[in-house]
């Protein structure tokens, strides 16, 4: 028993009950998939009556909606602010594309769900859900955008917007915390990997210089 429990302190501590029932539920949503996961199995996992659970979550749909939202809000909120800096082109790509793995591996559980599961989401919320997927991959656009007006990237095409998602994106399937390379080492790697097929002829002959 943990020594909260045993000295009587609710067991839902960091980040309180809320908290706590959105980190366990992308943990059984991310390993079993969300719509293999039923209520009895969140009351288990998190010692929570029905009651309780709905109390606190509204319903298992508002819940997974909560988890798929919530790091597309962290990673727009990272991002505006970058794009609308003075940095260069190719150091919003290469701070981007670190925000974004740093997100996946330190909330590898939530991240994939929100990837996994985005089309699981219905109703309105799936429409919500959606322009925020759009308002992330607009921040990729507008990255490569200002880098086609600098004269530093050859293309803003929606295709190369695809392969930068999917390349960081799919990181979920393989990527472990904790692992031989950090978010940053990962990132890096991605960004010597693409960035020389975005540059024009001058900007990597320069370099090359």
């Amino acid at each position: 028993m943990a020594k909260a429990e045993a000295a009587g302190q609710s067991p839902i501590a960091k980040g309180g009950t809320k908290e706590r029932i959105l980190r366990i539920a992308a943990e059984l949503f991310s390993t079993r998939g969300y719509h293999a996961t039923g209520m009895a199995e969140l009351e288990k996992a998190t010692g929570f009556g029905r009651g309780a659970l709905y109390h606190h979550i509204g319903s298992k749909e508002e819940l997974l909606f909560e988890i798929t939202s919530r790091y597309l809000r962290v990673l727009i909120a990272e991002g505006v602010p970058l794009i609308e800096s003075d940095l260069p082109a190719e150091e919003k790509f290469r701070r981007f594309s670190s925000v974004v793995m740093r997100a996946i591996v330190d909330h590898l559980a939530e991240m994939t769900v929100c990837f996994r599961e985005v089309y699981s989401v219905i109703g309105e919320r799936k429409i919500e859900l959606l322009d925020l997927h759009r308002q992330y991959e607009q921040i990729w656009s507008a990255i490569l955008k200002s880098g086609v007006e600098e004269g530093a990237f050859v293309t803003a095409d929606s295709l190369a917007i695809k392969g930068i998602l999917g390349i960081h994106h799919y990181s979920y399937l393989w990527i472990k915390p904790g692992g031989r390379r950090s978010p940053e080492a990962i990132s890096d790697f991605f960004c010597e990997m693409l960035l020389p097929g975005l540059k024009t002829p001058t900007s990597v002959s320069e370099i090359r210089a």
